[in-house]
């Protein structure tokens, strides 16, 4: 066992767990602020596995995730370290706003600046005192504003590390998209640790298919990295299937929407997904589906406007084992705990 580790200049110790409190920049009206950093080190040595949520504050279905992990029992007896942080933008979860008060994107400032802006300096925090440290990460998001995302994971999976990683988290699909310049999952790809982007649910919203299902990918990501010993009942799923490409369809008209289909749904090409109505007559458009998929995004506000993205589809190989595969795992996720 490595004889120091430690987070914020604080030790811990083998076999240890802390919640270690990292200061931040105060608010405006002075008052103090810190990133709670729960971390439970193994008795013994093995992989460096760091969850992060709400870098988008108002992504607070990471935080229920990391929050069902850390109670699991069997992690006493854990290999390796577990590093979490539940609330990762504490400016942003407070105000419930997706930025910082300065209007910057948190996850486009990494790996931050020491004495740069406040979006700078925390992702400096960030990087210097967690992710430099870490061999592996899951870092947890949902949709925007009024956009759910069904329970995706997204990679590089030309990586082989990444891919295998991807692959034993087993949601519903993977998205194989490119690292977004000044992005978390940028930084940790270019200092060669391995980064899966967990992406479900809505923001500002609880929802537990996606909470199950984030919870679940967790624990079997650290089945795979043998960072816990998977129970006697655990089975390996099959492969998730990965789409190399998306298309987001947009609004040919302003309105009020009517969707005909839901988030996880198979459509066909040329077929009709949603309907478009103008508020002040009776008149209203089709929106037809440009190509056959998977819904994996979907806009919930009734009003649009001209332009607006309203559905995300990711194209398959074989779209009917993928629907399939997500039905199987809504009707297991969708009973109540």
């Amino acid at each position: 066992m490595e004889p120091e580790f430690s987070i914020y200049n604080e030790s811990v110790e083998p076999g240890q767990y802390k919640l270690i409190h990292i200061p931040m920049p105060r608010l405006y009206d002075s008052a103090p602020l810190s990133m709670p950093v729960h971390v439970l080190r193994g008795s013994v040595d093995g992989p460096v596995l760091c969850l992060t949520s709400t870098i988008h504050g108002d992504e607070v279905n990471g935080i229920e995730i990391i929050r069902r992990v850390l109670k699991k029992k069997f992690l006493k007896k854990l290999v390796g370290t577990v590093i979490a942080i539940p609330i990762v933008n504490m400016y942003g979860f407070l105000y419930q706003d997706r930025y910082l008060m300065d209007r910057r994107d948190l996850n486009r400032c990494f790996p931050g600046l020491e004495q740069g802006s406040l979006a700078a300096r925390l992702a400096y925090i960030l990087t210097s005192e967690i992710i430099d440290k870490c061999t592996h990460c899951i870092d947890l998001h949902t949709g925007s504003l009024h956009r759910s995302n069904l329970p995706q994971i997204r990679a590089d999976v030309d990586d082989k590390k990444n891919k295998e990683l991807a692959q034993a988290f087993n949601a519903p699909i993977i998205l194989d998209s490119q690292l977004p310049d000044g992005s978390l999952r940028e930084y940790a790809f270019n200092k060669n640790i391995s980064i899966l982007v967990y992406e479900a649910g809505e923001s500002l919203r609880f929802d537990n298919f996606s909470i199950k299902t984030g919870v679940n990918g967790i624990l079997n990501v650290m089945y795979e990295l043998k960072m816990l010993k998977p129970p006697k009942t655990f089975q390996k799923h099959t492969t998730s299937s990965i789409a190399r490409s998306s298309y987001w369809v947009r609004a040919q008209n302003s309105g009020i929407i009517n969707a005909k289909k839901k988030l996880g749904a198979l459509v066909k090409k040329d077929e009709v997904i949603a309907t478009i109505a103008n508020p002040s007559n009776l008149s209203e458009h089709a929106v037809t589906c440009p190509i056959s998929g998977i819904i994996i995004g979907q806009n919930n506000l009734p009003m649009v406007h001209e332009g607006a993205a309203i559905f995300h589809i990711a194209t398959f190989k074989n779209i009917s084992l993928v629907a399939e595969k997500i039905e199987h795992i809504q009707e297991i996720y969708y009973v109540d705990e």
